[in-house]
């Protein structure tokens, strides 16, 4: 089965936000990866899922449990997005960087049969780009675009040439798609 799911970084606004179809047999790790594709993260950070209260992440043989937490996320790769998400409505917490505590919320909004030609992942729609790696969170992303309303403010010059020629209206479907077909 096919999941729906609306991908919606959370705290952002205007909103940033990307409907996917999934295979509902991708396991959390897999659609770690292809979260990272949709948003337009570059996967520099350590990340986590969490679904009622469980919470979910990489093999702690990998990674050492964040700061802030007293035990141990359950291994992400053994656990498939249909057993944490079997019904339309589910949600799913997934936060990417730790510092920067981008939450984002995952809706599964349909389960439909798979269509035989299609592939997937795929990106159906989305809508604005995703905040630049190491921004400094919500806050910082703000700062950020406030920079770009006022480039002739002289505290806005660094922080213009070190975001180069980001434009946070634009999402390239194609180019999201195109990248998609490279995971497995």
């Amino acid at each position: 089965m096919l999941y729906q799911i609306k991908v919606q970084l959370k705290n952002i606004r205007p909103p940033i936000w990307r409907r996917i179809r999934v295979n509902g047999s991708v396991t959390l790790f897999e659609l770690h990866n292809i979260l990272q594709v949709v948003m337009g993260w570059d996967n520099y950070h350590l990340h986590e899922f969490e679904v009622a209260g469980e919470r979910y992440g990489p093999p702690q043989d990998e990674f050492p449990v964040p700061l802030g937490f007293s035990d141990e996320p359950i291994n992400e790769e053994k656990v498939k997005l249909s057993e944490v998400a079997p019904a339309e409505k589910s949600k799913i917490l997934y936060t990417y960087d730790f510092g920067d505590n981008w939450r984002h919320e995952l809706l599964v909004e349909k389960i439909v049969p798979a269509e035989e030609a299609a592939r997937y992942p795929v990106c159906l729609k989305g809508k604005r780009a995703c905040p630049l790696e190491d921004c400094g969170g919500s806050w910082g992303y703000y700062g950020l675009l406030e920079a770009r309303e006022h480039p002739d403010d002289p505290r806005s010059e660094e922080l213009l040439e070190w975001a180069g020629e980001f434009d946070p209206e634009e999402f390239d479907l194609d180019a999201v798609n195109k990248s998609l077909k490279k995971i497995k």
